[in-house]
């Protein structure tokens, strides 16, 4: 199913300090959440993908149970912001739908009220990196989460070539710096010939690059970290636009990065 954003909202990578990996950046709180243009049309996708797929979109081991509960727990605070109407045992979404509140399974709830994917990310002690302990990723762009459920932080990003030892180093003491009252965020940029949200790929199967990528996806990335368990969420906001619906500061931007030696900022 094609799903288009009209425009790209977030573009931090027109600037020379979001180009530079990992790019990140303060966050307002508040700007964490989103639901945008295509909110029914991303909800229904999610929802589909969750009935038909949930071993492939979906997966909590059990060290997440209560960091899983946890983010619920945060999440549903802010919703009424966005539109929402929450009660005790239900949420009725901005585009009409009422989605049960279950606690008990708290990621399977959060893919179906919101755009964003999230994943958690815990540090077991006496170990050097955070790991990937649960998820519901509808819209993967490239990697699937049955490979990277488990997994340490540089495990997760093989076989990325921007990502090596000083970057993975560079973004595990980012990990373990990030405090709850300061998120953080950045952008990628990605060139696709295929428009599809739900876009798995095994670990070092190529890409499609076939007529340079007509479409563009950029994934809004977010950093917060809970108060009470310490996990880390990663939250994935995905938006896709064809490359012509573009700002001309983000095509000459995009172009320069293009014609640069430096690689494409990824995912």
């Amino acid at each position: 199913m094609t799903i288009l954003h009209p425009d790209l909202p977030f573009a931090p990578w027109i600037k020379p300090a979001g180009q530079r990996l990992p790019g990140v950046m303060p966050l307002d709180r508040a700007d964490w959440l989103t639901c945008d243009t295509v909110y029914a049309e991303q909800m229904a996708e999610r929802t589909a993908l969750l009935a038909a797929r949930p071993d492939d979109v979906l997966a909590t081991l059990p060290q997440a149970e209560p960091a899983a509960r946890e983010l619920l727990d945060e999440v549903v605070k802010e919703l009424p912001a966005l539109g929402f109407v929450v009660s005790a045992d239900s949420v009725l979404r901005p585009d009409g739908v009422t989605t049960k509140l279950d606690k008990s399974r708290p990621l399977w709830t959060l893919g179906h009220l919101l755009q964003a994917d999230f994943c958690l990310l815990q540090k077991p002690a006496s170990a050097a990196e955070h790991v990937l302990t649960g998820a519901v990723l509808c819209f993967p762009s490239s990697w699937t989460l049955p490979e990277k459920i488990g997994k340490p932080l540089m495990r997760i990003h093989l076989p990325v070539d921007s990502y090596d030892s000083q970057m993975g180093a560079r973004v595990q003491r980012l990990f373990d710096a990030i405090r709850p009252e300061q998120p953080l965020w950045r952008a990628n940029v990605l060139r696709y010939t295929n428009p599809a949200l739900y876009q798995p790929r095994p670990e070092f199967a190529p890409k499609d690059k076939r007529d340079g990528g007509a479409y563009i996806r950029s994934e809004k990335q977010c950093l917060v970290k809970l108060p009470k368990t310490g996990a880390v969420v990663f939250s994935i906001h995905t938006v896709v636009v064809r490359r012509d619906s573009l700002t001309s500061d983000q095509r000459a931007a995009l172009e320069q990065i293009e014609r640069s030696a430096q690689a494409v900022p990824r995912g």
